[in-house]
């Protein structure tokens, strides 16, 4: 799977265009969890939104949490 076809499902499932990457990296997470794509499309999915700069919003907002803390 590429990022091309995982915005495709995307906007099949919700009816809206998506442009932020963390959004689709979360979205690529949740069809994963719901065994709609394999272990091997997921991590190719990851790698990619990761190479174009997506990072994981669990992360930042820890991060962000730490930070005011």
């Amino acid at each position: 799977m590429t990022i091309h076809e995982l915005k495709e499902k995307f906007v099949e499932k919700r009816s809206y265009a998506i442009e932020d990457a963390c959004q689709l990296l979360d979205f690529a997470k949740q069809t994963y969890i719901n065994n709609e794509i394999s272990l091997k499309e997921f991590r190719n999915v990851i790698r990619e939104l990761e190479e174009i700069g997506a990072q994981n919003i669990d992360v930042f907002f820890e991060s962000a949490v730490k930070a005011e803390a």
